[in-house]
């Protein structure tokens, strides 16, 4: 892109906003209506004042120059997607996953030391996947025997960077049992700082990757033991949310697990064959 003047506008026009309202809807399946052209506004400010540009048009102006346009919309992206997300969110099901699902998982595995995998579609910064990881790692301190693996996806490059550093303030362990934060969290050498890493053993089993739910097929395993959709589907129109939630079935192993977001739970309706465990809760 070529640099312009600096002087951001504050607004986009009508036909600017529907062109990138129109370019995310058709990449990553997100809705943007009007009550959101502030909260766009707002959030693209900084990323034209760092391309020298002289407003947020002239910005989508150029959006579309060949040369930088993948660049561009992986910025996009990262702006406009909502990654709100918390250590234990929802807890309801991580007591599910270790009461019910892991038990009838490893029955129906039917072998010692089961394999179990475990998907985090909608990762965000890696809280919900290094959740899952304290959980399945405190069961197998208690006697559970299974080896597991999990997998974090997201469409935002910039959450996944976070995830992988599986570096966090400490405020947000305000949610994590005392017991697992002594156990899984690593404090700073420099007393200075307040952040924490998660413990090397759970971040070997955890893996993430740049992954988008529209895509019409998934690089992951099909026989995955649970996966967690949560609080993405709301953002799709009801035909996106239903090819979401089949091709994501389509990766469940026979009795394995979807777990969506309290706002979610209707969304077996639409697909046949999945049976509803709980309202939030999956089987097929």
């Amino acid at each position: 892109m070529m640099p312009a003047v600096q002087d951001t506008a504050v607004h986009l026009s009508d036909r600017h906003f529907r062109t990138i309202a129109e370019l995310i809807e058709g990449q990553v399946g997100i809705k943007l209506p009007q009550g959101k052209r502030l909260m766009l506004e707002g959030r693209l400010h900084k990323r034209v004042r760092a391309l020298n540009f002289s407003d947020l048009n002239e910005y989508v102006d150029n959006l579309f120059e060949a040369q930088h346009f993948d660049t561009e919309l992986t910025h996009l992206i990262d702006v406009v997607t909502t990654n709100k997300t918390d250590f234990f969110r929802e807890p309801q099901h991580f007591t599910f996953m270790r009461d019910v699902a892991i038990p009838a998982l490893l029955k129906s595995h039917g072998r010692r030391n089961a394999n179990l995998k475990i998907w985090s579609s909608a990762s965000s910064t890696g809280m919900e996947a290094y959740t899952t990881a304290m959980v399945l790692d405190d069961m197998t301190r208690s006697g559970s025997r299974f080896e597991y693996r999990i997998l974090g996806t997201d469409i935002s490059t910039a959450v996944l960077r976070l995830a992988k550093t599986a570096i966090y303030t400490r405020d947000v362990l305000a949610p994590v049992p005392e017991p697992f934060v002594k156990r899984y969290f690593l404090s700073s050498r420099d007393r200075s700082r307040s952040d924490v890493r998660v413990a090397p053993e759970l971040r070997r089993m955890t893996h993430f990757m740049r992954m988008n739910l529209m895509d019409g097929s998934y690089p992951v395993d099909r026989d995955v033991d649970i996966i967690f959709c949560r609080n993405v589907l709301i953002y799709f129109d009801k035909p996106t949310q239903r090819k979401v939630v089949e091709q994501l079935c389509n990766h469940l192993r026979p009795g394995g697990y979807l777990l969506v977001g309290h706002s979610e739970s209707m969304i077996h309706s639409a697909v046949p064959g999945l049976k509803q465990v709980q309202p939030t809760i999956f089987q097929v």
